[in-house]
């Protein structure tokens, strides 16, 4: 009986941390998971990046895109900083110890191919065989 009652009470403390049910829910449709964790930082974008060690190596940090994304977010929205952080390339977060800015390093910017107006689309570069009838 008292394993059950741990488990509701963590359900209700998971779904408090997400911001109630309506913040639950949001969450599940944009992350397709529920977790809980300790907010290690935020980026200048509006990123949170949290880190819940009871969870598996691989799995036991990860990142809530800023609501500025909408339900468009994917990972190059992630500066590089918070990246080496989110992959394991070092434990020290960039609000901790943050990275030597060198002057050859460029700012970050996201990938903007998704958005239709900044789209690359290549053109035909050789001479079509056919060419389209076209009567006078």
């Amino acid at each position: 009986m008292a394993g059950v009652v741990a488990k509701i009470s963590k359900l209700f403390s998971i779904i408090k941390q997400n911001g109630g049910i309506r913040g639950s829910i949001v969450t599940l449709f944009r992350t397709d998971e529920l977790k809980d964790g300790t907010l290690v930082g935020e980026d200048y974008l509006g990123n949170k990046y949290y880190e819940n060690n009871r969870y598996f190596l691989g799995r036991n940090r990860w990142v809530v895109y800023g609501n500025r994304f909408g339900w468009d977010y994917e990972a190059s929205q992630v500066p590089p900083e918070w990246h080496r952080w989110l992959h394991y390339m070092t434990d020290e977060t960039p609000i901790a110890n943050a990275p030597e800015r060198q002057p050859w390093m460029l700012d970050h910017q996201e990938n903007v191919t998704l958005q239709e107006s900044q789209k690359y689309i290549p053109y035909s570069t050789t001479k079509p065989k056919i060419t389209a009838w076209s009567p006078k």
